[in-house]
């Protein structure tokens, strides 16, 4: 195993950008646009949580990242740049430094979001990966969770529930032997996939800043997350769940197994961009959207009866509810 020095010179200096300063020193250093406000978000992945360990490190490293990025199209920001903490396990050989690194590095150029520093220490448990990426937005334009109006449209972008189905198979328990056998290859190749690797709608953030009161993203079910939007904003909804945009592949799974149908709004890992937009908002929100080639759906209206937070209310009007909302760590 190379030392901590060797291994970032020879694995992370060359995916740098310019104010990582090769990343020989103790800090980064650069300074935003004039006018501009810095957004800093942070999130960890972990074996066993958040990927399994023998996903392909390309893909790790991917994930990684793009569960920062999708934090950062919510609030409306531009990327800046991000650090990383890695904590190997013993026996991390070259090889899966190698594909990290190079998953690592293709997106933060495809995103523009270069790597600028971070830390390397080695861990006797799981693999775990924390990025702190760091972005801007004009100064006090932020789209805050809690920036949610009465009255505003309420959107998801994308699909939901692909993730935590394609986690589902890449489990392969059991007690999912039944539908997984019968799901088609295409369809079981694309739930793994948006598992995999999450699409940040980066592309949407512009319209977000320029149109939405209020947005996150979706990492722990859209049940759960849409319930935290309205209480931080003081505010309640009807939500029509005929209405939640899914895929074609996981309409395929949930009609084999109807309970999937709850996994999918509550499991998590969707990394969608849940909003609210005034009514006079809407049609530049989804000209915008469309501009940017984000799917974006109307899934309820948010109203001033904060008490009660989200309704959720099935095809005939009944209220459902649900076993657990969201993915918990705790």
């Amino acid at each position: 195993m190379l030392s901590e020095d060797d291994l970032i010179a020879k694995y992370f200096a060359p995916i740098a950008g310019p104010a990582g300063l090769g990343l020989r020193d103790d800090a980064a250093a650069f300074t935003p646009a004039p006018g501009h406000d810095v957004v800093v978000t942070t999130d960890a992945i972990v074996a066993g949580v958040h990927f399994l360990a023998d996903d392909v490190s390309d893909d790790i490293a991917r994930k990684a990242l793009r569960v920062n990025l999708s934090d950062l199209a919510a609030k409306g920001a531009a990327p800046l740049g991000f650090v990383l903490a890695l904590a190997l396990p013993a026996g991390t050989n070259a090889e899966w430094l190698a594909g990290f690194a190079a998953g690592l590095g293709e997106d933060a150029a495809h995103f523009g979001l270069p790597l600028i520093g971070g830390d390397t220490v080695k861990t006797p448990g799981p693999l775990t990966i924390s990025v702190t990426a760091l972005g801007q937005v004009p100064q006090g334009r932020m789209v805050r969770r809690t920036g949610a109006e009465p009255g505003d449209i309420l959107y998801v972008s994308g699909t939901i529930g692909d993730a935590a189905l394609g986690l589902r198979l890449r489990l392969g328990e059991k007690r999912d032997a039944f539908w997984q056998g019968r799901l088609a290859p295409a369809a079981r190749d694309f739930l793994v996939a948006r598992f995999l690797r999450p699409q940040p709608r980066m592309a949407l953030a512009a319209s977000l800043l320029e149109n939405a009161h209020g947005a996150m993203d979706v990492s722990d079910g859209l049940v759960g997350d849409l319930t935290k939007m309205l209480k931080v904003s003081g505010l309640g909804a009807n939500v029509r769940l005929d209405q939640i945009p899914l895929s074609s592949s996981a309409r395929a799974a949930i009609a084999l197994v109807p309970e999937l149908f709850e996994t999918a709004l509550t499991g998590g890992d969707d990394y969608e961009i849940l909003c609210s937009v005034a009514p006079a908002r809407v049609s530049a929100f989804e000209a915008g959207a469309a501009a940017a080639n984000v799917a974006v759906t109307r899934i309820g209206v948010a109203d001033s009866s904060g008490g009660r937070a989200a309704v959720f209310l099935d095809a005939s009007g009944k209220p459902r509810h649900f076993v657990q909302d969201s993915y918990s760590h705790f």
